[in-house]
């Protein structure tokens, strides 16, 4: 059965509102579906990873669910009632792809996660401010440009917008805006300036770094203490840092690489404090939900939190959101690890639909094992689902 979505040979093209693709059709008529029927569809797989409690309610022409629901809050390591900060609104942010090659499935999951989370909030009629960032100024997008030797925003670029592509087969909503690095450089600069002033960082030889010790909770949303983080970890050692620990806000310039001008001379920002200068143009320093990929916890939120409140006392996140790992042999994918499968390699074999099917069948939060025998069996699944 599974070969009816298997070898699909017209993959969804970057989709319109109204867009249509097929199922294919192999000895039955083709299963078409636009995107706005789609968006219809009851999301009755991930409906069941939220705690909800509903009632309805008369409101206009008809009936609309009134429906509180939980989220799990990594900040509180509990469950929480969402309640946002403006009534009938929420804002959220998501932090998106480094962009400098192809998205895992890994990626797909995060985005499909949230993507379910944007419709549920959107069917219960809250008015959605949906922020997912690129990253398009990183060192890993600068070592792959050298060894393609290419232009560092050009390569950005060109995978930003194959990630669209990928985004648009999984049948997930574009956010509401998604911002680059390279777009926001002065609302970064101001962002460090105001760290500084506020005694919360210091420079050194053009990098200016920012001091966990002047954050003293520093560590809440993970759980871990600055002692038990082991310097050369996940960056070289820095003689010059007054704390190991302490993270770079701005990178002096290094021949050859992309730079802006700042007030410390030419360079270019650290990765945390992109998502925080970004959050913070189009949600201001206090709105509902921040989410991502667990990875994401330790060191970059972490550091998100210590700088958005160095820079403003009012910075308040009212949910921390992560959801779980993809799995292979019960090791986590990742690029480092050379364990990890594209979207564009699986769906080369799947529907896009299934592998969406898939990612949406385990709660959110839990790890996922990615195997042949579930992706055989969510492709199975599609194929009935399509023929009600």
């Amino acid at each position: 059965m599974a070969t009816l979505v298997k070898c699909c040979q017209h993959l969804p093209p970057l989709l319109s509102p109204n867009s249509a693709f097929f199922l294919p059709s192999i000895g039955c008529r083709p299963w078409r579906l636009t995107r706005t029927q789609y968006a219809k569809k009851p999301i009755m797989g991930f409906c069941k990873n939220l705690s909800t409690d509903a009632e309805k309610v008369r409101c206009g022409d008809g009936e609309i669910p009134n429906i509180g629901f939980h989220l799990f809050n990594t900040m509180s390591k509990q469950k929480e009632a969402f309640s946002p900060k403006t009534p009938g609104k929420v804002g959220m942010y998501v932090c998106g792809v480094t962009a400098y090659d192809f998205s895992h499935i890994g990626h797909a999951r995060v985005y499909v996660s949230f993507d379910v989370l944007y419709r549920y909030l959107q069917h219960l009629k809250y008015e959605v401010n949906y922020v997912r960032n690129f990253t398009d100024v990183d060192d890993k997008i600068i070592t792959r440009a050298n060894e393609l030797r290419e232009d560092p925003l050009s390569l950005s670029k060109r995978f930003c917008e194959e990630f669209h592509v990928d985004m648009a087969h999984l049948q997930c909503l574009p956010p509401t805006v998604e911002p680059r690095v390279s777009d926001h450089m002065s609302q970064i600069i101001d962002m460090i300036k105001q760290i500084l002033d506020n005694g919360c960082a210091y420079t050194v030889d053009g990098d200016v770094y920012f001091c966990i010790d002047k954050f003293p909770n520093y560590g809440r949303l993970s759980g871990r203490k600055v002692e038990d983080n082991r310097a050369g970890e996940r960056v070289a050692v820095d003689s010059r840092k007054a704390n190991p620990a302490d993270f770079a806000l701005w990178k002096s310039a290094k021949p050859g690489e992309p730079y802006w001008e700042s007030p410390w001379g030419p360079g270019r920002p650290g990765w945390h404090i992109e998502c925080s200068a970004m959050s913070a143009a189009y949600l201001g320093h206090s709105f509902d939900i921040h989410g991502g990929g667990m990875d994401l916890v330790f060191p970059h939120h972490e550091n998100e939190i210590a700088q958005s409140c160095a820079a403003c006392t009012e910075s308040n996140i009212g949910y921390w959101i992560h959801n779980g790992f993809v799995t292979v042999d019960s090791e986590k994918m990742s690029k480092s690890l050379g364990n990890f499968f594209t979207i564009r390699e699986v769906i080369d074999w799947y529907h896009p639909l299934a592998l969406r099917l898939f990612l949406m069948g385990t709660h959110y939060r839990s790890p996922i094992n990615y195997s042949t025998a579930q992706l055989e069996s969510s492709s199975d699944r599609l194929f009935y689902i399509y023929q009600v």
